[in-house]
């Protein structure tokens, strides 16, 4: 008898096709503790891979200027390893955190919304402590999602909107961004019968990996459209700090947004925190209730001394957080000067660290970033990593000190494309 071949991998469908009260054969090819199908559901997580092929030429002795992933390259500024410093003699800050963060940190949260952008969020009911917003943006749905309802998610998005869903058992429905809309989601061509099921659509503004970012009138199309479908709004703010000229608008500034928007904030690129693992949620009171109670049965906060740097960069960060955003607007400029003199189209973001642009060759966005490292030993990042919608698009993350992009360029330049 001919065998049914599958790529799903053969310890999970031992578990999932043999008799119900019966036990898998031990042998010494089968995992005893084989993974859950939810996993099987994931697309590769795309920095993970592009990692290893850079470390594998680094172990080879080569030199690699790694543009791939958005970790900045400069050290938090001193005032916030001043202040963590100074928490560590607070009595008690060894203890258990609270769950949805200390009153110092969602204080000085709400003074920055007031500060910033004259707006006004309750810290005692409008704001939870996040250990970074990736966590709080995966969590969201197991929070507020039952099974089989939906999540409308950005293509090309960050991986986690996706995940976040899989894991509470909803259904994915991307809305693909396309250059002739801004790399905005076109949410008015969502079929009605997908939005009957939706409870969460996820924004990004600024974008990763566009670097666009969303005007204030399509915001507030966006909060009209959610109040009308009553849909809740993720709003991935991440980069809200890091633009080049004109500050991006938080969904909170658009009236009746706080009925149906949650906004998520990060310390990591802002004030070069990443792995210090700390951010916030903010927004319509029962939703922030709901992420509570779910982080109240999976973590315990961020640790205490962290929050109160945090609190103290949003209180005495301005100046600090100007002179990075400078940093990389020149960053910026250098690098689309030196890639439009190779002939690359690439246009400068107004937000974020990220280059995006369409590949300059006719292979597919996977054979040019392998051209790149291999040829040139440059990461790039494919824009088919994050997503169908990114294919013909490449990224890269300003996050190298600008000789070291300079030599990119020279290097890219020298590749016969």
């Amino acid at each position: 008898m001919k065998l049914r071949t599958s790529a799903r991998p053969a310890a999970v469908l031992s578990r999932r096709t043999r008799p119900a009260g019966t036990h898998p054969n031990p042998g010494p090819a089968s995992p005893a503790f084989p993974r859950a199908r939810r996993l099987t559901r994931l697309p590769p997580y795309l920095f993970a891979e592009m990692d290893r092929r850079r470390r594998a030429l680094l172990a080879a002795g080569h030199d690699v200027i790694n543009l791939g992933i958005g970790d900045p390259d400069q050290p938090t500024p001193a005032f916030i390893r001043r202040a963590i410093a100074e928490a560590w003699k607070i009595s008690g800050v060894h203890q258990y955190s609270p769950g949805e963060g200390t009153i110092e940190y969602r204080s000085a949260i709400a003074q920055w919304y007031r500060r910033v952008m004259d707006v006004e969020v309750d810290p005692r009911t409008e704001i939870c402590a996040v250990i970074g917003s990736k966590e709080g943006i995966a969590h969201l749905p197991l929070a507020l999602l039952e099974p089989g309802e939906t999540v409308l998610v950005p293509e090309p998005g960050y991986p986690p909107y996706t995940s976040g869903a899989v894991f509470a058992g909803g259904r994915v429905h991307y809305m693909p961004l396309r250059r002739e809309n801004g790399f905005l989601p076109d949410f008015e061509a969502i079929p009605s019968a997908t939005l009957r099921r939706a409870r969460i659509l996820w924004l990004c503004s600024p974008n990763n990996p566009t670097g666009s970012v969303a005007p204030r009138a399509y915001l507030e199309r966006l909060v009209a459209f959610a109040r009308r479908r009553r849909i809740l709004i993720g709003y991935d703010a991440a980069y809200y700090a890091i633009y080049a000229e004109e500050r991006p608008c938080s969904i909170l500034e658009i009236p009746g947004a706080k009925e149906v928007a949650i906004e998520f904030q990060s310390f990591s690129k802002t004030f070069h925190m990443t792995g210090w693992r700390i951010g916030w949620a903010a927004g319509r009171a029962e939703v922030v209730s709901a992420l509570r109670d779910l982080k109240a049965n999976l973590d315990s906060g961020p640790y205490m001394p962290i929050q109160h740097a945090a609190a103290e960069a949003l209180r005495s960060g301005d100046a600090e957080a100007a002179k990075i955003r400078a940093m990389y607007r020149r960053r910026r400029d250098t690098a689309v000067a030196g890639l439009r003199r190779l002939g690359w189209e690439v246009t400068p973001p107004p937000a974020t660290f990220y280059l995006w642009g369409p590949v300059p060759l006719r292979a597919g966005s996977t054979e040019f970033a392998r051209r790149c490292l291999e040829e040139a030993h440059v990461v790039v990042t494919p824009g088919n990593g994050f997503g169908p919608s990114g294919e013909g698009y490449f990224r890269i993350a300003l996050t190298v000190p600008e000789a070291r992009l300079r030599e990119a360029i020279v290097r890219l330049g020298k590749v016969k494309w």
